[in-house]
């Protein structure tokens, strides 16, 4: 897959007309701080399309980025830790399950972003049988195995892919542009 153009087009926080044009949409979920902007933006092969912050949890609204005019990659808010309040946070996780299990939309795949050096949380697990019981289509990317020491690192891929299952699991390095091409292989299969 070659990403040739990409739009941002909008951002919504519940019904929208975008939801039923018909182009195929790519879902990004994952924690706050986890760095799902940074794999976005590493996808895209752009720095600053979707707005990566050092604050966690600064996404309050779901982000559509119209890919090669053919469909959409879904930025989603984080969940479990977020500076904000308890209310916010509920209205987030709200927004967030909306949209993946009940706003009718049939994503061609969500992509689920763990933190590699931490593995996946409750959260992740708890989101991953969701996704499960709702028959989406999952891909499990780890997220920053830049930051896992090398005398570690095959332990803790082993340990995250006996955890996930039988998805699809991609080590990934948004920084050190690592895992880029096999998932954008799995996106489009």
């Amino acid at each position: 897959m070659n990403i040739r153009s990409v739009e941002f087009i909008r951002g919504i926080t519940g019904e929208d007309n975008i939801l039923s044009d018909h182009l195929p949409q790519v879902a990004f979920v994952g924690r706050s701080n986890v760095g799902k902007s940074s794999v976005i933006n590493s996808l895209m092969g752009r720095k600053d399309m979707a707005h990566s912050s050092a604050h966690a949890g600064r996404t309050r609204q779901i982000n559509f980025y119209l890919i090669n005019r053919d469909y959409y990659f879904v930025d989603l808010p984080g969940y479990g830790f977020a500076k904000a309040s308890l209310d916010e946070r509920k209205v987030l996780q709200k927004l967030i399950y909306w949209y993946l299990l009940f706003s009718g939309v049939e994503q061609k795949k969500i992509v689920l972003i763990i933190d590699a050096n931490i593995g996946p949380t409750e959260y992740d697990l708890d989101m991953l049988r969701q996704l499960e019981e709702h028959g989406k289509q999952v891909i499990v990317v780890a997220n920053k195995i830049d930051k896992i020491k090398k005398s570690h690192y095959k332990t803790q891929m082993e340990t995250i892919n006996r955890s996930i299952g039988t998805y699809p699991f991609i080590p990934y390095s948004a920084e050190m542009k690592i895992g880029i091409n096999e998932l954008l292989k799995e996106i489009q299969s």
